[in-house]
């Protein structure tokens, strides 16, 4: 949940403890007050005053909390489980030279899929690639073999998928 929600939900929270203090506190005082007939210098007025100080400050300290969360509360970014996978795995450089022999090697097909690979920055999901060509699974499966036995690509298990990894 982000902060900013959080801290309003806070603060509504602590407004309905406010509520709820006032109506106790209300309830209390004419309950004592039918009930003393010293008047206010009965002890149960002291403890009142004293526990309604305690309550305020406790239900003052929570709204400066939810204040905090709503003004100055920083947003978490959410990481997915692709980019720790990417972030773990960084493919080395990859120079033009080496890039224009491979490239003149290859035949259409597999120059795409090699494109698409660069293009992700030398790290992209299988299925990531059967999703950005129009090939079927297979296809880009058989391309990926041949590139992996010229050495061009790696692929390392990851789940249900394969991370393939550019070579230099």
């Amino acid at each position: 949940m982000k902060n900013r929600i959080v801290g309003i939900v806070i603060v509504g929270i602590s407004a309905l403890i406010g509520f709820i203090i006032f109506s106790f506190n209300r309830a209390l005082s004419s309950i004592i007050d039918t009930a003393c007939t010293h008047g206010t210098v009965c002890p149960m007025w002291g403890t009142l005053r004293a526990q309604t100080n305690i309550s305020i400050g406790i239900v003052v300290f929570i709204v400066v909390i939810g204040l905090y969360l709503i003004f100055f509360g920083k947003e978490e970014r959410i990481v997915t489980k692709i980019e720790r996978v990417k972030e773990q795995i960084k493919p080395t450089e990859v120079t033009v030279e080496n890039f224009e022999k491979v490239m003149a090697k290859l035949n259409d097909d597999e120059k795409l899929i090699l494109e698409k690979i660069i293009e992700a920055k030398g790290t992209i999901f299988q299925s990531e690639l059967v999703d950005n060509t129009e090939y079927s699974k297979v296809k880009v499966t058989r391309i990926l073999d041949k590139l992996e036995g010229r050495d061009i690509i790696e692929r390392k298990r990851r789940g249900m998928t394969n991370v393939v990894i550019l070579k230099h």
